[in-house]
């Protein structure tokens, strides 16, 4: 079947704007520009290719679009002569310049909010509005957001460059946060009415896979890319036909990607033969023990539990403590379980995974009255529509 106009455009924008944007920015100089060039060509080709049909090599004609837009900005400036000689589209991929993109719009003097949503915009090349409709923002909220985040790059010089070996590890750091917590929004939503984003997990994951592409070497690169396409491989059997939750236990296990687990697990081991263990490495290694159990009594709880311990030591977290104890519950009993919750009870509060969590252990302790107490603590604290139904339908009387 012979894509559409606009399909072929949304294809070109996904795999090249982040390439287009990168090449544009180290050329001209200025992001904002660079930017706003790409978006220009982009507006271009909707009026063209319906009504003159697809080019042959739709990247390079984006290229020559937004070159032509970039041109009157160039001669204002002294650089003008010697960068317009550059100005070609490279008929190679140019990895360092799309990774100067990827930690430009990751600086760490940019707010979380405008990291995410100028990555979104130059990266991976979604409009204003579908960054909007992806977070239930207003367009003018999101539009604010890369405006401001591209003049605080003009305004405070921060340099279009990969960071200096004493500080990648930090910057590198950043990076997958901003990728990770882009696919939690996606594979949970915390705010709106819909349970799950499938568009927007697939952004973080076409990321994550960007920058494996751009660092191949980098173990904590791999153990992102691993975690976040197991959770992938489960998408199939997170729901039910009426958008409920469908707990690990009682998933259909058929409706795995085998094949993407299998494949994430060589990540895995690529990634431990580094010897340089990180959080998302270990992340992802408790993830592959549940996604290669064959059912769910043959999960391998002590290597999770171990796993776990590995995790705390190297990134002490309260959340990262409530998990392990749901491993200890399965390895020592619930009772040790809820003892370990004792010690996180003013911490974790206001969480409602913390009550929802202590409720199942209350119920395999046979508490049952106690278990829908906690469940009743949970329910006003969730967020995620799903999660809440889930929660009513743990208490009868609701």
């Amino acid at each position: 079947m012979t894509a559409t106009p606009k399909d072929e455009l949304a294809r070109v924008v996904r795999d090249h704007a982040g390439r287009l944007a990168a090449a544009l920015v180290g050329l001209t100089g200025d992001f904002a520009t660079a930017e706003d060039m790409v978006q220009d060509a982009v507006e271009a080709a909707l009026t063209h290719w319906p009504a003159e049909g697809i080019p042959e090599r739709p990247d390079a004609w984006l290229f020559t679009v937004a070159r032509r837009r970039g041109l009157d900005h160039l001669k204002r400036q002294a650089r003008y002569r010697s960068k317009l000689a550059l100005l070609h589209w490279p008929t190679q991929p140019e990895p360092d310049d799309r990774l100067r993109l990827i930690f430009t719009c990751c600086h760490p003097a940019l707010p979380r909010t405008g990291q995410i949503a100028l990555t979104l915009r130059a990266v991976c090349g979604l409009t204003t509005a579908q960054i909007a409709r992806a977070f239930l923002l207003p367009e003018t909220t999101i539009g604010q957001r890369i405006t401001r985040a591209k003049r605080k790059i003009s305004e405070a010089g921060i340099p279009y460059r990969i960071p200096d070996p004493d500080e990648l590890a930090s910057r590198l750091s950043e990076v997958l946060a901003v990728i990770y917590l882009l696919f939690n929004e996606g594979y949970l939503a915390t705010t709106g009415e819909v349970s799950h984003d499938r568009n927007l997990a697939d952004d973080a994951e076409f990321l994550a896979t960007l920058l494996h592409r751009l660092m191949p070497a980098e173990p904590e690169v791999m153990g992102l890319l691993a975690l976040i396409r197991l959770h992938q491989a489960r998408t199939a059997a997170r729901f039910d036909a009426d958008g409920r939750i469908i707990q690990l236990p009682d998933q259909d296990r058929s409706l795995w990607n085998h094949t993407v687990v299998t494949n994430a697990g060589d990540l895995i081991a690529r990634a431990a033969a580094h010897r340089r263990p990180g959080p998302y490495q270990l992340q992802a290694a408790i993830v592959a023990c549940h996604a290669e159990a064959k059912r769910w009594q043959d999960t391998d709880w002590p290597q999770i539990l171990v796993l776990y311990t590995m995790l705390l030591r190297l990134q002490p977290s309260p959340v990262t403590r409530l998990h392990r104890a749901v491993a200890l519950r399965y390895t020592d009993g619930p009772r040790a379980a809820l003892a370990e919750l004792e010690q996180l009870a003013d911490t974790l509060d206001g969480y409602h995974l913390y009550h929802a969590t202590r409720a199942e252990l209350l119920r395999a302790d046979n508490q049952p009255e106690m278990a829908q107490e906690a469940d009743e603590r949970a329910l006003p604290l969730a967020a995620n529509p799903a999660e809440i139904d889930l929660l009513r339908h743990r208490l009868p009387w609701r």
